[in-house]
């Protein structure tokens, strides 16, 4: 789960430093160089120095990457269309309003809750 997440985040930030992500999607430096390790290694995203700063590297969907990217999208609103079919396009979009809801509220925590980074 947390390969796509990374795959996702490439695709929307561009070309991005390993701790811009890591801060992005609040993924533990250490755990977000594994992450990459896994996804470089199956020749899914890219790693090269960054144009505007040799000491960071700029991390990049590559080919692979994006057909990857794309293939687990469908997947995904495939299985969310066969979990929700049973409901109503309205009942549809209340339960995408309140699972929303539910993400906005835990992200402000990691920033402003006791122990939180």
């Amino acid at each position: 789960m947390m390969h796509h997440a990374v795959l996702s985040a490439v695709a929307e930030l561009g070309p991005v430093s390993q701790a811009e992500l890591s801060r992005s999607l609040s993924i533990d430096p250490k755990d977000m160089v594994a992450i990459l390790n896994d996804l470089q290694n199956g020749g899914l995203v890219t790693r090269a120095p960054d144009a505007t700063d040799r000491r960071k590297n700029a991390i990049a969907l590559s080919p692979s990457g994006e057909r990857r990217l794309l293939q687990t999208e469908k997947l995904g609103r495939e299985a969310n269309d066969e979990l929700t079919a049973v409901l109503t396009p309205a009942e549809r979009a209340q339960l995408t309003g309140l699972l929303a809801r539910i993400v906005q509220q835990e992200e402000p925590c990691a920033e402003t809750c006791p122990g939180g980074e």
